[in-house]
C-alpha cells in the first residue's frame, strides 16, 4: 500500500484494478487447432500388421502366373527362333553315312549357312555361302519331303559324274575319297531304281544300252540347280544313285558336331543311358 494512500475503511467493499491501458491490450486465451479425427479405414490400415497390407493371396497368385507365363512365352519363342533360323538337332537312323556318322550320333545342324527357311513366307534368308563339293548336308528326300537324309555332296551343277567299280569320277577324273568305305565290293545289284538314269545321260551314251548297277552308272549330267549325294557307306546307302539328284531348294542346313551319341541295343531298355559313347560326344563333323 503507497504511503500517502488511506488505508480502505472496515467493511468496504475492494477495489478492483484499473483497466489495463490501451497500449497493453487484455491477452485472451488462445485456442488450438482441432485435428479431425481420422476416418476408420485409415486408421486401421496405419495399424495394421505388414501382413495384412500385402496383395491377398489371390492376386499374388495370379500375378505369379503372370510372370510365369511371360517367361516360358519368351523360352518358347526362343526356341522356335532358333531352331527355324540357328541350328536343329537331328538323329542319324541307318548306317548310310558310317565312317563318319555312326546310328544313334545327334546332330546339332547349321541351317544358317545355307539359307534358312522362313516359316509361312516361302522365303529363305541369305545364304553365308551356297553348298560345296565335299560337304555333308541334311536335305528333304525329294520322294518324300517330310523325310530329312543326310549325305555327302559329291556332284555340282553341270557337273558329269558316273562309278566305275565302286569308284566315283566327277568330270572324268577319279576322286580320292578318303571318307568313303566300302565292305562288299563283289556284290553289285542292279535293280529297276536305276531306271531313272537313262533321262541324264551324257552326250553320246545310247540309252537302249545303259544298264546301271549300284557300282558302275553313269556318266550322268547334274541338271542346274541340283546336287548329286552318295551315302559315305557306298555298299549300304540310298542315295542319289537311286531315287536322282536333290534340288537346291530342298536344302536345309549342314551338321556342325555329334552333341550326343549311343549305341543302341533292342535288348535295352535303357540303352541310351548304359551304351553312351563318350568319346563321340562334341565331335566336329568334316
Amino acid at each position: 500500500m503507497d504511503a500517502h494512500e488511506p488505508p480502505p475503511a472496515e467493511g468496504a467493499a475492494p477495489v478492483d484494478p484499473p483497466p489495463a491501458s490501451a497500449s497493453e491490450p487484455a491477452s485472451e486465451p488462445v485456442s488450438e487447432p482441432v485435428s479431425e479425427p481420422a476416418s476408420d479405414a485409415a486408421t486401421a490400415a496405419a495399424h495394421a500388421p505388414a501382413e495384412a497390407q500385402r496383395p491377398s493371396r489371390p492376386r499374388r497368385f495370379v500375378r505369379a502366373g503372370w510372370e510365369w507365363a511371360k517367361t516360358v512365352s519368351l523360352a518358347i519363342l526362343l526356341f522356335v527362333v532358333s531352331r527355324s533360323f540357328l541350328v536343329e538337332p537331328f538323329k542319324i537312323p541307318s548306317g548310310s553315312m558310317e565312317g563318319t556318322l555312326l546310328v544313334g550320333d545327334f546332330l546339332l545342324v547349321n541351317k544358317l549357312l545355307y539359307g534358312a527357311d522362313v516359316p509361312f513366307l516361302h522365303t529363305r534368308l541369305p545364304a553365308v555361302r551356297d553348298p560345296q563339293l565335299g560337304d555333308v548336308v541334311v536335305f528333304q528326300w525329294p520322294e518324300d519331303p517330310t523325310k530329312n537324309f543326310v549325305k555327302r555332296l559329291v556332284g555340282m551343277p553341270g557337273d558329269t559324274v558316273e562309278m566305275r567299280e565302286g569308284r566315283l569320277i566327277r568330270n572324268h577324273v577319279a576322286q580320292q575319297e578318303v571318307y568313303a568305305s566300302r565292305r562288299d565290293i563283289d556284290f553289285d545289284p542292279a535293280t529297276d531304281d536305276f531306271r531313272w538314269q537313262r533321262d541324264f545321260l551324257a552326250p553320246g551314251v545310247d540309252a537302249r544300252r545303259y544298264h546301271p548297277s549300284r557300282n558302275n552308272w553313269g556318266p550322268l549330267v547334274v541338271p542346274p540347280e541340283h546336287y548329286f549325294m552318295l551315302g559315305d557307306n557306298r555298299d549300304n546307302s540310298l542315295d542319289s544313285r537311286y531315287w536322282g539328284f536333290v534340288a537346291d531348294s530342298l536344302v536345309r542346313g549342314s551338321p556342325i558336331l555329334v552333341y550326343y551319341s549311343y549305341a543302341p541295343d533292342s535288348g535295352q531298355s535303357l540303352d541310351w543311358l548304359t551304351r553312351v559313347r563318350w568319346q563321340r560326344l562334341g565331335e566336329w563333323i568334316r
